[in-house]
């Protein structure tokens, strides 16, 4: 019985990869052009590697017959270790594909103003140091116009300022940070200021479709007043250096507020914060560049040193 012959080892080395996965698809399937569509290719194709891998080893694996295809003793005796053949070899693939993809290549990351000044720097340091071979791509830009260079692949991830709706739903959403929002100013104040003292003093505003400007001014109208502006449409070191400069107050996270001289900051009653999300596409996966920078971002924030009032949401 040509399908009890012991299996010769030395033909073993001589088999191909290929016909190993197409044997392990049929015996799976117990079918063979299941098994050629799962693997990908033609069924007579698959049947020529069966037939290949058979003369090679000196004896049948299958037996065809009316019930369908049944493995033979030589084929059970095989089919444990051409299993784990298969699945060692596709692990490696995944794992030399990795270290491939982080030797070489682009990771395309978009922030807004603020957290181009707070958070990237250093999170983009660390990453480099980790991955010198990655090209970085940095877009600076309002939340709404960083959501859509996602949305058309422009981008591979952006740090935007989660908004309750209005967002895109075909990016996924990754909550990150809750902002403490402060009162900036060159003049002391007290700890905490209501927001309805502004209603007496100028502000420098941040430009239309900004989100800390919808801000503010959605915080002045629930206090039951229309700020006056002494100058708008900065970004956020602009605002902040017409601030140093006296024109006015502004509505800033209190992280680009630290390190600032001359600035002081006060609490916002009733609190002021905003949710910083990191997101992507849903319907693509990441590159690995762009996964490893994902993971490089938490990583880098629970060990920041988060300002007063901040806290993590994962």
């Amino acid at each position: 019985m040509h399908g009890r012959r012991r299996l010769d080892s030395d033909k073993l080395w001589r088999v191909q990869f290929q016909q190993l996965r197409s044997f392990v698809a049929v015996a799976e399937l117990r079918h063979f052009t299941k098994a050629a569509e799962r693997i990908g290719i033609a069924q007579p194709s698959l049947s020529k590697q069966i037939h290949s891998l058979e003369a090679d080893l000196g004896t049948a694996l299958f037996e065809r017959g009316p019930a369908g295809v049944a493995l033979t003793q030589a084929g059970e005796t095989l089919l444990p270790f051409a299993t784990r053949i298969v699945a060692d070899v596709d692990t490696a693939r995944h794992a030399i594909g990795q270290l491939v993809g982080l030797a070489r290549g682009r990771v395309r990351l978009g922030a807004t103003p603020s957290l181009s000044t707070s958070i990237v720097p250093a999170l983009l340091h660390r990453f480099r140091s980790a991955h010198p071979g990655i090209d970085l791509h940095i877009e600076e830009g309002g939340s709404r116009d960083l959501e859509r260079s996602l949305a058309e692949g422009g981008l591979d991830l952006a740090l935007i300022v989660r908004r309750e709706v209005g967002t895109d739903p075909s990016l996924q959403t990754e909550p990150l940070l809750r902002e403490r929002l402060v009162i900036a100013s060159t003049t002391a104040m007290p700890k905490e200021v209501a927001i309805g003292s502004l209603r007496e003093h100028p502000l420098v505003m941040f430009r239309a479709g900004y989100d800390l400007r919808d801000a503010t001014l959605e915080a002045c109208r629930q206090a039951g007043f229309v700020p006056r502006f002494a100058v708008e449409g900065g970004e956020m070191d602009a605002v902040l250096s017409l601030v140093e400069a006296g024109l006015g107050a502004a509505i800033v996270p209190g992280s680009v507020v630290a390190g600032r001289r001359g600035l002081h900051a006060a609490r916002i009653t009733p609190g002021m914060h905003r949710v910083i999300a990191l997101a992507h596409r849903r319907d693509a996966p990441l590159p690995h560049a762009a996964e490893a920078l994902r993971a490089t971002l938490r990583t880098h924030l629970r060990e920041r040193r988060l300002p007063a009032g901040d806290r993590l949401l994962f």
